[in-house]
């Protein structure tokens, strides 16, 4: 005689939950930002409840704060923010997505997702592509100054950094740049034409060095 198989028991709060992204990012002076869009996935055999629950609910509206997501399938949750104010500015807030069984109310998982408000994107942008540049030339002087001809020996092949830098800059070239609207890339991933500029100058170097070992 076959046993039939069990289904462990669920313990509470153990559950993973997958949500894409884990953090919201709001700039004051971009509009188009001020609704956010959180990808709730259930990976599971069993459908599941969900609930969010925030930290400073008067901030922001939640559309669908509380539904079901079908066995192996995603639900989009849409968060706007509604009080747009400088004194919000860096101010650091929580979502928290709970799921459940359908059948249950214990919470099987949680995951915390942090929504932040900042001024401007360009600031935002410009601070981070400049501390990029100085990385970036950092990182060439490194190249150029390790990858001389002199005193050569035999070369075993490009280093594991070597070939790790080549693929994150095709990676960056990959990604949507900024002012692409029709793409699904978050759009704290679009890059700047100057940041991708900097990534094919550094890929490069990268193939030029390999070219040499």
């Amino acid at each position: 005689m076959h046993q039939q198989k069990r289904q462990p028991e669920l313990v509470e709060g153990n559950l993973p939950v997958f949500v894409f992204p884990t953090e919201l990012i709001f700039y004051a002076d971009d509009q188009s930002t001020h609704k956010q869009v959180l990808t709730l996935y259930n990976p599971y055999e069993f459908a599941l409840k969900f609930k969010v629950l925030c930290t400073t609910p008067n901030k922001y509206v939640v559309v669908d704060a509380a539904g079901a997501v079908k066995p192996q399938c995603c639900v989009d949750i849409v968060i706007r923010h509604r009080d747009v104010r400088s004194c919000h500015y860096g101010v650091i807030d929580k979502f928290r997505l709970q799921v459940s069984e359908q059948s249950r109310r214990k919470a099987l998982g949680r995951k915390e997702v942090v929504a932040t408000l900042l001024p401007s994107a360009r600031e935002q942008q410009k601070e981070e592509e400049e501390k990029r540049i100085k990385e970036h030339l950092t990182e060439s002087l490194f190249f150029e100054q390790s990858f001389q001809p002199e005193n050569r020996t035999v070369s075993s092949g490009p280093s594991l950094l070597t070939v790790f830098l080549g693929v994150v800059c095709i990676a960056a070239l990959m990604l949507p740049t900024l002012g692409d609207v029709e793409s699904l890339v978050p759009l704290y991933l679009h890059l700047s034409v100057n940041q991708k500029l900097v990534a094919a100058y550094i890929l490069g170097l990268i193939t030029m060095a390999i070219l040499r070992t």
